[in-house]
């Protein structure tokens, strides 16, 4: 496999610390909100990934952090604890709104046919984990303390910037403009790795530390859960491009410090979901969340195939109208899939060709758009209807749309439609319900002799695109 590692800037061969075994990491959600479909997209990818790296043959320990404590609402290390504002907003404990929002995680993942990674380890079941690691850092002297917090000491490192350019001197204080300036910073890459009392007295959470009471900051609790489920030796690090910088940066210089030898050989970030007005938030416009998807008709599984349809390192546009296009797309495959026989023997030669090209154009930096193209290839193969599910059925391991299972149940559907129809009037065609009832209201039309009725049917589905022949004892339809 070939994938692009956002920390050497090039697409390399996937490589790992120990053959056949794949260390992973998943920066988890922070859990003081729902998650909105941007957010999605980007565990949709590393979804896809990951089962793509089973599909591979390799064995995958895939670890996901949820972060309930400790992130600031700057990408900076000032502003107030997101945990404790959606606290707030909602007049509950910390621990209540960490709880409600976590299972509202997951349960839009299960809709999504997002796999729930090995190990899911919440911030605050690792403080001791963040203490150890802290306390090296100072006696090493990579981090110092002031003001009641301790510090990274980012002027220790020989390379601090690891996934962009940025001139140092350039850089901006806090990334955005308008963050103040922390006086306790030596430089101004620093970053907080435990704040005590002295600072965000109305902090929920803290914890007895050797600096004092107070609480870790946000960049350390991956380094901390990754190192105590993945090892000292991270293969493949993932999460949104917007995590790169300050946090990814952060987690790399604290763990090198900490451990004394490089840490994850490979980072694989997902770009944007943006609306037409620019990126997606929370904060702005329509909040999308899957739940805002379902009140207005959409399957989920049409917004992941949307997804699939782009590249990962490519921004999407998200609108009403593209997700339309999706999903129309999506239930003209399920159709397609629907109209098969699942009858007869599977073509074994077929079916592994197949594979192994699906293995080779996936495995080219995660092409998932490539992969769709694969479903449709195999649609159109020259071989029994029988093959074609299995290698459908094949692919969707890695795709996870439901496909055989979605096509089994509106060809069983389609078939309860002709049954109820009264008689022996068969109708063939590509196992759409909806198309296949217009085709039986146009038999009974002509049966009780409303000939106007039947033909007004049959140019409403020339309309769509729908070709209808009358045959012995049916009829069959196609799209053409």
């Amino acid at each position: 496999m070939y994938l692009y590692n956002s920390a050497t800037h090039k697409k390399e061969e996937f490589q790992t610390h120990t053959p056949g075994r794949v260390e992973m990491y998943t920066c988890g959600p922070t859990v003081y909100h729902f998650a909105h479909i941007g957010n999605l997209r980007s565990y949709i990818m590393e979804d896809v990934l990951e089962k793509y790296l089973r599909f591979a043959g390799y064995d995958v320990n895939r670890v996901m952090n949820i972060t309930d404590v400790g992130h600031l609402s700057s990408d900076a290390d000032t502003g107030e604890d997101k945990m404790l504002k959606g606290a707030k907003r909602e007049n509950k404990t910390v621990m209540d709104i960490a709880k409600f929002y976590t299972d509202a995680f997951f349960d839009d993942c299960r809709k999504l046919n997002i796999k729930t990674p090995d190990v899911v380890q919440p911030a605050t079941g690792c403080i001791d984990e963040y203490i150890q690691i802290i306390s090296k850092l100072v006696d090493t002297g990579y981090a110092y303390l002031a003001g009641g917090n301790v510090y990274f000491d980012s002027s220790k490192l020989e390379r601090y910037y690891i996934f962009n350019d940025h001139d140092e001197d350039d850089l901006a204080v806090g990334v955005r403009e308008g963050v103040e300036e922390d006086s306790n910073k030596r430089n101004k890459n620093d970053f907080v790795l435990w704040f005590t009392k002295s600072k965000f007295e109305d902090q929920a959470l803290k914890w007895d530390s050797p600096w004092g009471v107070g609480y870790p900051g946000w960049h350390i609790e991956c380094s901390g859960i990754s190192m105590k489920y993945n090892g000292e030796y991270l293969d493949l690090h993932c999460g949104g491009v917007d995590n790169a910088f300050p946090h990814h940066t952060n987690e790399i210089a604290q763990s090198e410090s900490y451990l004394g030898h490089p840490w994850c050989r490979h980072w694989f970030h997902v770009h944007h979901l943006n609306d037409q007005a620019g990126k997606m938030s929370k904060s702005k416009g329509e909040f999308l969340t899957v739940s805002l998807l379902e009140e207005k008709g959409y399957d989920p599984l049409a917004y992941r195939w949307f997804c699939l349809q782009s590249h990962y390192r490519k921004t999407l546009v998200f609108s009403w109208e593209n997700l339309d296009n999706a999903s129309a797309a999506y239930t003209k495959l399920l159709n397609r899939i629907a109209a098969l026989k699942p009858e007869g023997d599977v073509d074994q030669a077929v079916f592994d060709e197949y594979r192994a090209k699906f293995l080779q154009q996936v495995g080219n930096d995660l092409n998932t758009s490539m992969a769709a193209t694969a479903v449709f290839d195999a649609l159109k193969a020259k071989t029994s209807d029988a093959t074609k599910l299995a290698i459908i059925g094949e692919f969707d391991k890695v795709l996870s749309l439901s496909l055989l299972e979605k096509a089994a149940a509106i060809r069983e559907k389609a078939a309860q439609a002709v049954q109820t129809s009264g008689g022996d009037y068969v109708i063939t065609g590509e196992g759409d319900p909806e198309i296949d009832a217009k085709v039986l209201a146009r038999y009974e039309a002509k049966k009780a002799k409303n000939f106007a009725e039947a033909d007004r049917i049959r140019e409403e589905l020339k309309a769509q695109g729908v070709e209808v022949a009358d045959v012995k004892g049916g009829a069959s339809w196609k799209r053409i």
